[in-house]
């Protein structure tokens, strides 16, 4: 999807109601550096760069990252606690809902299961199937 990518960050943030201003902006990066890959002048932007677009986008890194080609497709196989756990953590990065609590230990998957749950309810986002 390398080749699409620049369709695909415009298209994110067209839907978002942004302007390219406004976009860059946000994620701390110059308008003109983000018309340049959504005009396919440039090459998809670092895991560094993405992390900082995904908020703004509203859509997890790891699909950017994906998207940019820096992550394989994820295969079917996943099992319902690797979902979880690839959900929980895309929850404890997202900085808007940093939870002001330190977890410690091992968590169980029920635990993390809510947690996402929980975030889900409250973001209005799906991540789990």
């Amino acid at each position: 999807m390398t080749e699409d990518f620049g369709e695909y960050i415009r298209s994110l943030r067209r839907e978002r109601g942004l302007s390219l201003r406004n976009a860059g902006a946000k994620a701390g990066v110059s308008s003109s550096y983000l018309a340049q890959i959504e005009h396919g002048k440039r090459r998809p932007p670092g895991p560094d760069i993405l992390k900082r677009l995904a908020p703004v986008y509203d859509i997890p890194v790891r699909e950017l990252m994906r998207a940019a080609g820096y992550l394989e497709e994820v295969s079917e196989t996943l099992s319902e606690e690797d979902e979880i756990d690839l959900a929980f953590r895309y929850v404890m990065s997202d900085p808007r809902y940093k939870s002001g609590a330190r977890l410690k230990g091992g968590l169980t998957i029920d635990v993390k299961r809510f947690i996402v749950e929980m975030y889900e309810r409250a973001t209005g986002k799906k991540l789990l199937p």
